[in-house]
């Protein structure tokens, strides 16, 4: 178990869809440690395998005092939809409001191949929103309005933290543009 550098926008392995897990192991038990040990000590609400260099679909979170990690997760969303401040450790000190859905049931399984539901509202629906967009190769900017998306664009290349050429953001490419019908 280690703290892990964070990959920052730029990085290709945070546009690339992660791969299912299929080896419950020790090295998917490290990885959990690994991705909890580095999201509480940044610290953030969740971490996403490919966010430490991991193409893997896993995510941890840390919300509201409870710490959890989710496997292949699969999301049912509601219908009713909250307006929120939303944040990324691979985007250092960038907020913007984002639009999610208000309430989660994800499934998946646990690091030992057991299989759990997490439901959650409001913080932990976001996270795990979040931290799943994530795992399709989504960010959350992506998720912006245009106006909002060229404002970020602007303050993410004067950003001491950023280096190379700036990728294209990408739209979600989901028809419900992530959001609950």
């Amino acid at each position: 178990m280690s703290i892990q550098q964070i990959r920052l926008f730029g990085d290709p392995v945070l546009r690339t869809r992660a791969d299912e897990v299929v080896d419950f192991d020790k090295e998917l038990r490290t990885l959990v440690a690994d991705l909890t040990d580095t999201m509480c000590h940044a610290p953030g609400a969740g971490l996403a395998a490919p966010q430490i260099g991991v193409s893997l679909r896993v995510f941890t979170w840390h919300v509201d005092g409870e710490l959890g990690h989710l496997v292949n997760p699969v999301l049912a969303l509601s219908d009713e939809e909250q307006d929120g401040p939303e944040g990324c450790l691979s985007f250092p000190g960038l907020r913007y409001d984002v639009k999610r859905a208000h309430g989660v049931v994800a499934t998946g399984q646990d690091m030992h191949g057991e299989p759990i539901t997490v439901e959650g509202s409001l913080m932990l629906a976001r996270a795990i929103q979040h931290e799943t967009d994530h795992l399709d190769g989504i960010l959350f900017i992506d998720r912006l309005d245009a106006e909002q998306r060229r404002a970020a664009m602007r303050l993410i290349r004067q950003a001491e933290w950023a280096g190379g050429p700036v990728p294209t953001v990408k739209a979600s490419p989901h028809a419900t543009f992530g959001q609950a019908l």
